[in-house]
């Protein structure tokens, strides 16, 4: 993982980082600037030669950074040739959208099992995927899961979570609107699509977009 003197600010912009290079290392790009990397992910030059200069020093001024070399460093960085398996619990629509996605374009991460209590879903296969009934948390050998995504009902929500304690399990991805009550060895990011749609037409309708395209 992330080494922990890199501010976490930092730790989360990375992984963006990453996807655009491997974009422009598909399609042959050999170098690029901090600023035409700013506009490729929206984040301002000088933040990302902050963020990149806490690994080392990566670029050259007037050349810019090496494509691959910087892939290369933050493909370590991130674990990238490690692979971390996800549970998902939950098989509604947003949890089948998941599966059938499973972070393909991502190489260090894949759903292995997934949980519902559908008995027409348990015992099938989704994107690859096989289901199993909830209860089965119980009993599994989950101890080489380090993620679990919940896509479950608000309700079930800590009933699930609290389930998850008997597991490998050190991360949570949470999709429920419940704030989750787990140990501290235990980081859950909420995700709450509402409040995040919410959010964004506050802000079309009390910041508006100049006609540059800026805040």
């Amino acid at each position: 993982m992330v080494q922990e003197k890199i501010p976490q600010a930092t730790a989360k912009r990375l992984p963006l980082y990453y996807r655009f290079l491997q974009h422009l290392s598909e399609s042959g790009r050999r170098r690029i600037s901090s600023s035409e990397l700013s506009e490729l992910v929206k984040i301002d030059s000088a933040t990302i030669r902050r963020d990149l200069s806490y690994l080392g020093a990566l670029g050259k001024k007037g050349y810019g950074y090496n494509v691959e070399r910087l892939l290369t460093f933050l493909r370590g960085k991130l674990d990238q040739d490690e692979l971390t398996k996800v549970m998902l619990i939950g098989v509604g629509n947003l949890g089948t959208a998941l599966l059938k996605y499973n972070f393909l374009k991502n190489n260090n991460s894949k759903i292995v099992v997934a949980y519902d209590t559908d008995y027409n879903k348990v015992g099938t296969l989704i994107g690859g995927t096989p289901i199993r009934h909830v209860d089965q948390l119980k009993t599994d050998n989950l101890d080489d899961i380090q993620v679990a995504i919940l896509t479950v009902p608000q309700e079930a929500a800590q009933k699930v979570a609290d389930q998850l304690l008997r597991t490998g399990v050190t991360g949570v991805l949470n999709f429920t609107p419940v704030r989750l009550s787990l140990p501290d060895r235990i980081r859950i990011h909420h995700i709450d699509l509402a409040v995040e749609l919410q959010t964004l037409i506050y802000f079309l309708k009390n910041y508006p977009i100049d006609d540059e395209g800026g805040d």
